[in-house]
């Protein structure tokens, strides 16, 4: 029998027996992982820009549209062609652009031929397959029904959730888990062109276990062999598999020749360990090892990295960190973060940014921590060990254990909020007083927020009581009422500008508060300092951090925002001045220093102008009245240029404390060649805190990057010279150091 083209709905073992056949393990997988003999956190799915890349050739066949979402077992089985014929009952043969499809589930050959008693069929001429996740092409295929198998001659495959695509000459269904692949291969490069490509002799792919096994496995660039394996295992899906993970390597003036190669453990599916051993030519053999675990109600990593003998400083060195955080119950958890260095270089030598190489202190936490929809609190302690070398062992800070604190708000009747604030701690110091220190403040608040103003009138009482091991008054306290008012105004006005619609606001606020002076030089310093004058301190109530000291007040706070929003809203400009004006003297200070009669703070003015999309300014300044003198300015410009470029200079200064310019570009040089630099210069120090150039390539499959650094590793102004050379296969990993990690901190606007 003969027909004309037709679509019909039928459930059809021919149909369901080439489509699972064409719908390889591994291949047509319902995730995104991709096909990589390397092991889970080699193939971690990076983001990587593919715009360079040309369009695959099997995209010519793909039909758009179909379905990305849906159970296939359920759905029906369309087929379609030009010619349908069965001359003897048992054989039938589809001819003519013949289409078979389920779901999102499509084949598409020139013949299809099925023969019912044998169940045996054939795919010939075009063989075309597609699914929510894969694109495949191959010159012919063959197999049966019952036992479900198939064959497949000249695969070619392009993945669609995720990129990567590739070849086989033959791939053979075994049953509807288990498949093997010969003279395959994998890339993120084009198919006809690979940059760099995985190809194995044979390949046997389980996906009930999740697991693939290549034999004569070789990694290649521009087609010559960078390493071969004999044999390899490779995971097919998301389960994790143990394996090596790509290296890293560098060079600096203080460590030489750096190296490192993890080898990732998978021990069960709620715990995993990595074990990195990195070597150093100028210390020595690092061993480093990070345990991840997580459970019900917990998560967490515990991590050591120990050097038994530095070449370069006699002895054994090591650090460790404990990270975890737990959930006891719905108000309830735990959070811990332990860390300890063996001495007060570790930083200086192995930390790879002036940041972390200036870690001064290095804190440790561990608080069971509780919350509501009105309350928190916090019970556990803290300690800070020195890892400065030029801070004595007095300057270490003292420890708070335990540190139980409690805060709250709620409504109490007709809008009248009441709340505290409170804490309890007890200090212990190796070289100074030992002592517990308790700190009440509750409070009443009246808040109101309109859309054209806000207010918020508080009053309270702060007491702090303590109990000191010393001679004398052992049990000093203090305690003053302290009342505030926070009101603003909400003003806008339409404008037309340049033709433009915009709005303009003007948000005038008031802060006073009042706080009684009250006598605190019998009260001990544990915690306390005094925090740098900010625009923020214009509406606090304590100009310092922590509990020892409470400043007295007559304040009233004048301050000014106005914004400028164009017609979609985005704000284009932001310009904000205060100041405090005192009515009585400012009294209370930290020991050794006067007290003064100023009649006001200084003048505080912040401006965020954003011209364009391409170019922002940013300028803050602190003049004060008292010194006639400027205490603080920064000003910064950004230029985006071009699709990809950017320019930053900034300029930085606190009065006795630093004062340095920073510019940094990415400039790109062609469609695949880019130039990044950065230069910081303390012009306090008349010295380059850090200075860094370097080069990137980018091809669509491909990007290196080579860097040449120069950076102050320590307080005392030493430098360190560093090379950072990454290789990045993209969708894949990279090998070398994580220089794009470390650009996107340096280069604002780095992309």
């Amino acid at each position: 029998m003969i027909h004309s083209t037709r679509s019909i709905r039928l459930r059809r073992p021919l149909a369901a027996a080439i489509l699972c056949a064409l719908c390889m393990p591994g291949l047509a997988a319902e995730s995104d992982a991709p096909i990589c003999p390397i092991g889970i956190h080699a193939c971690p799915r990076p983001s990587a820009d593919w715009s360079q890349c040309p369009p695959n050739d099997l995209l010519e066949f793909h039909v758009p549209g179909l379905p990305t979402s849906g159970e296939r077992t359920a759905a029906d089985t369309e087929v379609e062609a030009r010619y349908g014929s069965s001359a003897d009952g048992d054989t039938y043969v589809l001819e003519g652009d013949a289409s078979i499809r389920q779901l999102d589930q499509l084949i598409r050959a020139d013949r299809f031929t099925y023969t019912q008693s044998s169940t045996a069929w054939s795919a010939e001429g075009a063989v075309r397959y597609q699914d929510r996740n894969l694109l495949m092409s191959a010159k012919s295929g063959r197999g049966t029904t019952a036992p479900a198998s198939g064959s497949l001659d000249g695969v070619r495959y392009q993945l669609l959730s995720s990129r990567g695509n590739g070849r086989a000459g033959a791939a053979v269904l075994k049953d509807t888990d288990h498949a093997e692949l010969t003279d395959t291969s994998f890339s993120t490069c084009p198919l006809d062109s690979p940059g760099w490509e995985f190809r194995a002799r044979e390949m046997q792919l389980d996906q009930a276990e999740g697991v693939g096994v290549a034999r004569d496995l070789s990694f290649r660039i521009a087609d010559v062999p960078v390493f071969w394996l004999p044999y390899a295992t490779f995971p097919l899906d998301d389960r994790r598999k143990s394996g090596f993970l790509f290296p890293e390597f560098g060079y600096n003036d203080r460590r030489g020749f750096d190296f490192s190669l993890p080898y990732y453990l998978n021990l069960a599916p709620n715990y995993d360990l990595t074990l990195t051993p990195r070597l150093m030519s100028h210390r020595g053999l690092m061993l480093g090892g990070e345990f991840r675990y997580l459970t019900d109600s917990s998560r967490g990593s515990v991590e050591l990295n120990l050097l038994p003998d530095d070449r370069k400083d006699d002895g054994s060195r090591r650090l460790f960190h404990w990270d975890n955080r737990s959930r006891f119950s719905r108000h309830w958890g735990a959070e811990i973060d332990i860390n300890r260095a063996s001495d007060d270089r570790w930083f200086e030598d192995f930390g790879r940014s002036l940041n972390i190489a200036a870690t001064s202190l290095l804190p440790s936490r561990a608080y069971v921590v509780g919350n509501g929809t009105w309350w928190n609190a916090r019970i556990g302690g803290d300690e800070y060990q020195i890892t400065d070398p030029t801070l004595p062992g007095a300057a270490e800070p003292y420890r708070r254990l335990p540190r139980v604190t409690f805060d709250a708000e709620r409504n109490l009747f007709g809008g009248i909020d009441g709340g505290i604030r409170s804490e309890f701690v007890a200090f212990s110091n190796d070289d100074a007083v030992d002592g517990r220190r308790l700190d009440l403040h509750p409070y009443l608040a009246y808040p109101i927020d309109a859309a054209a103003y806000f207010m918020r009138p508080e009053i309270g009482y702060r007491y702090t009581r303590y109990d000191i091991d010393r001679d004398g008054n052992r049990h000093p306290d203090r305690g003053m009422p302290i009342a505030s008012l926070d009101a603003g105004l909400r003003f806008e006005r339409a404008l037309n500008l340049a033709g433009g619609d915009w709005t303009q606001t003007l948000e005038p606020r008031l802060y006073y508060l009042h706080v009684p002076y009250r006598d605190q030089d019998d009260l001990p310093l544990f915690d306390t300092q005094e925090t740098p004058f900010s625009f923020g301190q214009l509406f606090r109530t304590n100009r310092f951090v922590g509990a020892d000291r409470q400043m007295d007040a007559n304040n009233l706070t004048l301050a000014l925002t106005s914004r400028l929003l164009d017609g979609d809203g985005t704000e284009r400009l932001s310009a904000s001045i205060g100041q405090i004006r005192h009515f009585d003297d400012q009294r209370v200070q930290l020991p050794g220093r006067p007290a003064t009669d100023f009649s006001g703070s200084a003048y505080i003015g912040e401006l965020d102008l954003r011209i364009s999309d391409r170019w922002r300014a940013t300028l803050a300044n602190q003049w004060n009245p008292n010194s006639d003198r400027t205490d603080l300015s920064s000003i910064g410009i950004q230029n985006r240029f071009g699709r990809e470029g950017v320019a930053n200079l900034s300029y930085r200064f606190r009065r006795d404390f630093l004062e340095y310019v920073d510019g940094s570009v990415l400039v790109p040089i062609s469609g695949a060649w880019r130039f990044v630099a950065r230069w910081n210069y303390s012009l306090r120090d008349n010295t380059t805190l850090e200075a860094f150039a370097g080069i990137e390539h980018d091809s669509c499959c491909t990007a290196w990057r080579v860097l040449g650094r120069r950076y102050v590793h320590n307080i005392e102004g030493d430098a360190t010279n560093a090379l950072y050379f990454e290789v990045e296969f993209k969708g894949i990993g990279s090998i070398g150091q994580k220089t794009g990690d470390f650009l996107r901190r340096a280069i604002l606007g780095y992309q």
